[in-house]
């Protein structure tokens, strides 16, 4: 039996973080401050690699992707989110709520295979050190950049393409500031079991095997540090890593946060704060961690700036 009073979708209501309208001029400064240091710093980070032939290696290759998946991570959420706050609506069109979740899946799951591709880089610089030139050449790096944005691409095709089949009812509110594909399938009305297993699906092995992939890189680079006889030689070794190891772990703590405070409340504005984390604070942390612990980023940066301003 179909279900009562379905509808024709024309738009959502993003309910956003906070509903208390006093709040609102604090949280547009505060997410347009956000969006304005992500977008500053992780462009400074690209052009840095770009500009110095320095790090025009396979590692900062990865970051310079990794930055710009960031950049377009929040770039997919934030602008909205402030025009909703500034014109005090919550109104998105259809068209522009499955924009969102196709960009949304894209760049939050090409940071996760970028992050892999980059501890896969570390893995083999600290473990075969001697052959990092001749197996991280400039093909499988582009194999690896190209599969990983062909892969995200076409996983979040099938995701929004999975989502247009889906009918509404009368109940168009997203208990987000964001159109996440969870939501939208919790609110269908239609039999939403194919969708379920298709992000069951695209979880399980577009999450958890690059996930698997660090694991097992670490496992192999702590071992080889272990390996080293003298302390500043294990020091020295591991600091390679420890920006990239900084991030990994910003990463996957926020997102597993979130998905593990969604499970024991009912609130939904709590998610929808808790996801601001993995989507907004990391990507805009990430340049000041790259920056702080990477001698080669920050000689870079000032090098940058120097020219920029002489």
């Amino acid at each position: 039996m179909e279900p009562e009073n379905e509808t024709q979708t024309s738009k959502f209501l993003l309910r956003g973080i906070s509903e208390d309208p006093n709040l609102q001029p604090f949280l547009f400064g505060l997410f347009l401050f956000m969006y304005l240091v992500t977008v500053l710093g992780n462009l400074l980070i690209i052009l840095a690699t770009i500009s110095d032939s320095h790090l025009h290696t396979p590692m900062y290759l990865f970051l310079s992707n990794l930055s710009f998946a960031d950049i377009c991570f929040t770039s997919t959420s934030v602008p909205k989110m402030l025009v909703n706050i500034q014109t005090q609506s919550k109104v998105i069109t259809y068209e522009g709520c499955i924009a969102q979740v196709y960009f949304f899946i894209v760049f939050g799951v090409l940071d996760n295979f970028l992050l892999a591709v980059m501890a896969y880089d570390r893995f083999v610089a600290i473990c075969h050190p001697l052959q990092y030139m001749v197996i991280m050449n400039r093909r499988l790096c582009g194999y690896l950049l190209l599969g990983s944005w062909i892969t995200t691409a076409l996983n979040s095709l099938l995701q929004t393409l999975m989502a247009l089949r889906l009918s509404f009812c009368t109940d168009l509110e997203i208990p987000h500031f964001v159109c996440e594909l969870n939501q939208l399938v919790l609110l269908a009305c239609s039999d939403t079991f194919a969708n379920d297993m298709v992000i069951y699906v695209a979880a399980v092995l577009l999450g958890g095997g690059p996930l698997a992939g660090i694991l097992y890189s670490y496992a192999k680079i702590v071992s080889a540090i272990r390996a080293i006889s003298s302390a500043e030689g294990k020091y020295k070794t591991f600091s390679t890593c420890v920006s990239h190891l900084s991030v990994v772990s910003l990463f996957y703590c926020t997102l597993l946060g979130v998905y593990l405070s969604s499970s024991v409340t009912q609130n939904s504005h709590s998610m929808a704060r808790a996801s601001v984390m993995y989507s907004i604070v990391t990507p805009m942390l990430n340049p000041f961690i790259y920056s702080l612990r990477n001698k080669d980023i920050t000689e870079a940066l000032r090098r940058l700036i120097l020219k920029v301003a002489s």
